[in-house]
């Protein structure tokens, strides 16, 4: 049995995790390592268990508990290249945990074959990752886009449950008089993040590709509402004539106690 649980997703902390009953993984820990450890004892889940933390790229929100966690517990981190050479610039890799750069093919973690994909944004070079399960059930995590990119778009199609960005409503970010007009734009760029809107016409391809459970995540806690979010992406759905329930299950991440999703 597969399961999967968005610990904490927000423009504030990110930390993802999935596994089965031989023990798991992370993808990201952008909180502290307490938060993040306390956090999985609490749906059950053992610290000792995780085999591996993948990062998805240098961003303090997606980094900030990876140094202590992985030193604590001698947990391995994997990510690319470039945001090894970032990691170790921020003083993120201080030695005292293995560190690798995820080979393109991929590599086997706990029974759990993970493998990376390229994606959007604007750092030195983000990723997002696939996680096939022993049953062949696949999961995918793709949040920090700035656009649906066909290498995007092949490696999260046909995967059973899929965590898809949806950042913000286009209208509440052009409106903040809190956020500069550089920063709106970086936001809206090809390497920024996805919009609701985007992130609802991509579900409905997904679900239409055989996805049953979509998540999701790295809501703008300035620029977005989880009922929007949600709003956006159930309408989109109900106009392609699926159903909720029959067809697809949708959850909002990061709105409360995290809840494993079994898959």
């Amino acid at each position: 049995m597969a399961r999967f649980c968005s610990l904490f997703s927000s423009s504030s902390g990110n930390c993802n995790y999935a596994g089965t009953a031989d023990g798991g993984i992370l993808i990201d820990v952008g909180v502290t390592a307490k938060r993040a450890a306390e956090t999985l004892d609490c749906i059950g889940v053992d610290i000792g268990s995780v085999g591996a933390i993948f990062v998805t790229h240098e961003h303090t929100d997606h980094i900030q508990g990876v140094r202590v966690l992985a030193s604590k517990h001698n947990i391995p981190v994997y990510a690319s290249a470039g945001t090894l050479e970032a990691l170790a610039e921020n003083g993120t890799l201080n030695g005292k945990f293995p560190a690798h750069v995820i080979p393109a093919e991929g590599v086997e973690v706990n029974g759990m074959f993970i493998r990376p994909f390229h994606t959007p944004h604007d750092s030195r070079e983000s990723l997002g990752f696939t996680v096939e399960m022993s049953d062949g059930n696949r999961l995918a995590l793709a949040t920090d886009i700035g656009t649906i990119t066909d290498e995007v778009l092949s490696n999260i199609t046909c995967c059973q449950l899929v965590m898809l960005e949806s950042n913000h409503d286009v209208r509440m970010l052009q409106n903040n008089p809190n956020y500069t007009y550089a920063l709106k734009r970086r936001i809206l760029s090809d390497r920024g993040h996805l919009s609701n809107e985007m992130c609802a016409k991509t579900a409905a391809d997904l679900i239409e590709s055989g996805t049953t459970r979509l998540i999701l995540g790295h809501l703008s806690k300035e620029n977005n509402m989880p009922e929007l979010a949600y709003q956006s992406t159930y309408s989109a759905l109900c106009a392609k004539g699926m159903e909720e329930g029959n067809d697809y299950i949708l959850r909002v991440a990061g709105t409360g106690t995290p809840k494993m999703m079994v898959f």
